[in-house]
């Protein structure tokens, strides 16, 4: 994920669980050889499956290391685009600045501690979990901004998107079956990205810098955390698998840098309203993808309670119809 200085539905209050890049929106015109229905596809697969990519990832490196290699390759393929299109990263001490605590709460630490969590639960329940970022969001956002105030749709879906979260851990029968520490763990992200996106929108959303140009320099300094932490806390792994590299390179430069891209156009070409649908099949492909490739058991309050995560994450971006004007 890279930050954003705007919701993808346009309402300020919203809080993507993907990643949607700062600064100001692209231009609208843009060409595109395929047509965007197949490009929201890609976007959704390649969301989807991050989870399945990490989750085969910590089976050969360490979470640390998966998500180092994660941001350095999203990053290459950014700074590539950069260099191709001459453009320059940000300048600023400041901005940079804002850049690196964007980039903690946004990238390292979430991408982290979902990749903790994957080794306790499931890469569809961290899919699902993922799915609550907007919940996060929404809460966050009516207790630190006075512009986003509350209302009984936002009220409802908050009530009812932690209300799936109970159901998809089995609040019933003492949350069996789960891993306490994993899925709190994989919740955390999600909230990060909250934190991350209501960080943003404070001190980033006047950048006069292109949304390529910032989400090139966040994802650098994201590397660059990730890369003094794994250095102090893990070791060079002796071996270096084939499978479980290729995961983590194409977590990286797929799952980070070229997604972005893909929604770089997207919201060019057919908006931040369109783009965000993507979120809400995210945790279906993830939970998909574990079940049919990694072989994941699937109880029936998994897809139940992820649907109602869904649920309560629309309602809290529904926005309130406007009262007629008394004659």
């Amino acid at each position: 994920m890279t930050a954003s200085t705007r919701s993808r539905d346009g309402a300020p209050a919203t809080t993507p669980s993907s990643s949607e890049p700062p600064g100001r929106p692209p231009a609208p015109a843009v060409a595109h050889r395929l047509d965007w229905r197949l490009r929201f596809a890609v976007l959704a697969l390649v969301w989807g499956f991050s989870f399945l990519l990490i989750k085969v990832g910590t089976q050969a490196y360490a979470p640390l290391q998966v998500t180092l290699g994660r941001m350095v390759f999203g990053a290459a393929v950014l700074l590539a685009v950069l260099a191709v299109k001459r453009e320059r990263l940000p300048r600023g001490a400041r901005l940079w600045g804002h850049l690196a605590v964007s980039a903690l709460f946004l990238n390292a630490l979430p991408f982290s501690l979902f990749a903790y969590a994957e080794r306790t639960i499931s890469s569809g329940l961290a899919g699902i979990c993922n799915a609550t970022t907007p919940l996060f969001g929404m809460a966050l956002s009516m207790a630190a901004l006075s512009a986003d105030r509350p209302t009984r749709h936002r009220i409802a879906g908050l009530a009812v998107g932690f209300a799936g979260v109970l159901v998809v851990l089995g609040a019933w029968r003492g949350f069996s079956g789960q891993d306490p520490a994993g899925t709190a763990m994989a919740l955390a992200a999600a909230a990060s990205y909250a934190v991350g996106w209501l960080y943003v929108r404070r001190t980033l959303a006047d950048s006069p810098h292109s949304s390529l140009s910032m989400s090139g320099g966040q994802l650098l300094l994201g590397a660059v955390q990730l890369a003094v932490v794994t250095a102090l806390f893990t070791s060079v792994p002796a071996r270096f698998p084939a499978v479980p590299m290729l995961a983590v390179l194409a977590l990286g430069a797929l799952g980070t840098g070229l997604a972005f891209l893909i929604q770089y156009g997207l919201v060019a070409e057919v908006g931040p309203t369109t783009a965000q649908m993507v979120t809400y099949f995210i945790p279906v492909i993830a939970t998909v993808a574990g079940v049919m490739v990694l072989g994941e058991q699937l109880s029936w309050n998994t897809p139940a309670g992820a649907a109602v995560i869904l649920l309560g994450a629309a309602l809290t971006q529904r926005r309130a119809r406007p009262r007629p004007a008394e004659s």
